[in-house]
């Protein structure tokens, strides 16, 4: 009996341990703080999307709205094609601004909207028109160091 006992606790304990990884696999994945309720689909074209992966947050004043249902190449325009799925609950403006951005200096890209002013809401397949690329940390240093190399020498 006393051998039982302890099985059965060892094993409660392995079941406990593998749920634990299970979940944090679901948060390091980016996919336990996203509810499955309505949505409706949109879509943006982006110059340089940086590493913004399918799957990533979009958010609007920090609040998760929506994630990143599809990334390809739009080879009629040369740009990324971003589609995006939205929460319902969450209606925005036809001139809602979409940027890539990053959390924390070298954190993962997600997408921020920053709702306009307009009267009409975006709807199921419409697209958003006012979009800001990745800032990409390579092109921003070979800028700085272009910029001092052409200062003159003091």
């Amino acid at each position: 009996m006393e051998r039982t006992t302890m099985d059965l606790w060892v094993g409660m304990f392995v079941v406990a341990g593998v749920a634990a990884l299970v979940m944090l696999a679901m948060k390091v994945g980016n996919l336990g703080t996203y509810n499955v309720s309505e949505t409706y689909q949109v879509h943006a074209y982006f110059s340089n999307i940086g590493g913004l992966k399918p799957k990533a947050s979009i958010k609007s004043a920090g609040v998760l709205v929506g994630r990143v249902t599809g990334i390809t190449l739009d080879t009629a325009r040369y740009e990324a094609k971003v589609e995006m799925s939205l929460d319902k609950r969450y209606q925005f403006p036809k001139d809602t601004f979409a940027n890539i951005l990053t959390s924390g200096l070298l954190g993962e890209q997600y997408i921020g909207l920053m709702p306009g002013g307009d009267d009409q809401m975006l709807k199921n397949g419409e697209q958003l028109k006012k979009t800001q690329s990745a800032m990409v940390l390579e092109d921003l240093i070979g800028k700085f160091l272009y910029s001092k190399a052409d200062e003159p020498a003091k």
